[in-house]
């Protein structure tokens, strides 16, 4: 995630992005900023995998309608949410749109894939929404990958059976909370 970007509305960091996408290994999914189609495909060029859509979503659903006819399996929608409804602009904007309107809507559109974070729990280490990212799995019955909050191996198991796609696991990981290993067997089971 490109957090400068998701906040000037642009990529930022695209070197350091480059040589992440070079370097590892593994399949690479990018989001913030992403605002254009050139930007969406340069970035696939570099050797991003999938290009992850937030703000346009409601900003310019056209773009993202674009996106999916073109690129198909490369875009996934970041739906960020507080108390149900969706923010935008690295959280900074409410707006009137219910996460679950939202994913509805993107469906028509083309998304098959999203990304869902509760934002009021993101980086507490308190524990995902199980209900609300339930709430999204029964409405969509597309693949969410779920964010915020998830700080140990039960919350890992938990989102699993409660039929996530994955799982964002960010500061469970520099605190120790979380050993990746770990919570790569229980996703691989």
């Amino acid at each position: 995630m490109d957090l400068d970007g998701a906040s000037t509305g642009e990529v930022v960091n695209l070197e350091v992005i480059g040589n992440i996408a070079n370097a590892v290994l593994v399949p690479t999914q990018l989001g913030g900023g992403i605002r254009s189609m050139e930007s969406i495909s340069n970035l696939l060029k570099m050797g991003i995998e999938r290009i992850i859509l937030g703000t346009i979503a409601v900003e310019n659903p056209d773009l993202v309608k674009e996106a999916c006819r073109k690129y198909a399996e490369s875009v996934i929608v970041s739906i960020d949410a507080r108390e149900g409804w969706v923010a935008t602009r690295g959280w900074l904007k409410s707006t009137q749109i219910t996460a679950i309107e939202l994913a509805q809507d993107m469906i028509r559109l083309g998304v098959r894939r999203f990304i869902y974070t509760d934002i009021t729990r993101d980086g507490t280490l308190v524990g995902p929404n199980n209900d609300a990212i339930k709430e999204l799995l029964d409405s969509i019955r597309y693949p969410v990958i779920a964010a915020g909050g998830i700080s140990s191996l039960d919350h890992v198991k938990v989102l699993k059976r409660i039929g996530v796609e994955g799982a964002v696991i960010g500061k469970a990981l520099y605190t120790g909370g979380i050993d990746l290993k770990d919570a790569l067997k229980i996703a691989n089971q």
